[in-house]
């Protein structure tokens, strides 16, 4: 029996997997944990709205920059556009296109983060005000909070891309795909935020 016939009788290494990268199941673990994290800040916002808050939502005279916020979503989903062009660059070997996908989702992201803390220091109410505003800023703020690791994380790849850390080869840009699934992440979890917050 030949060497290679040998090698596939024997299980993967302990840390490794033969299906998935360690590192992407990694990322994705994070997430379901994640998702678990605002699953509780959206109950608490539920109980909020339904239980303890009057009869109209946003409380009077508190009232929601709505179109504001919808500004703020086509930015978000523009910048999951843009992430995903610069992953499809780097898969076909383009450095400029990664480089410049990274650098539009860093600007759209950060904008967004500007609108955001604009917002909050127009809006008229504090966390303290009522449940209503200790909801509103929990939630919102949780996520603006992601936004900004996301940003991090984004300005780590954009400065790795620029010094050519990166190549076509699947396992030469994790280190662009990792960030890219965090973002995407980032990008839904507003659209639920959105809806929830500032539309129902």
């Amino acid at each position: 029996m030949t060497t290679t016939a040998h090698a596939h009788d024997h299980p993967p290494a302990a840390n490794a997997s033969s299906r998935v990268d360690a590192r992407l199941l990694g990322i994705y673990i994070f997430i379901a944990s994640e998702v678990m994290l605002f699953g509780s800040f959206f109950t608490a916002y539920f109980f909020a709205r339904v239980i303890v808050a009057p009869e109209t939502w946003p409380p009077e005279p508190f009232e929601l920059p709505v179109y504001l916020a919808l500004l703020n979503t086509i930015i978000l989903m523009t910048s999951s556009f843009t992430m995903h062009w610069a992953l499809q660059a780097i898969k076909r070997g383009s450095r400029a296109g990664l480089v410049a996908g990274l650098t539009l989702t860093f600007l759209l992201g950060l904008t967004f983060l500007l609108i955001q803390i604009r917002e909050y220091t127009r809006i008229g109410f504090g966390p303290g005000d009522l449940a209503f505003g200790s909801s509103f800023f929990g939630l919102t703020g949780l996520h603006g909070a992601h936004v900004f690791v996301g940003l991090n994380l984004l300005a780590y790849a954009l400065v790795r891309a620029v010094r050519g850390h990166y190549g076509p080869a699947a396992h030469d840009h994790l280190g662009v795909e990792i960030p890219g699934i965090y973002w995407h992440f980032v990008d839904v979890m507003w659209i639920v935020v959105y809806v929830t917050v500032y539309v129902l």
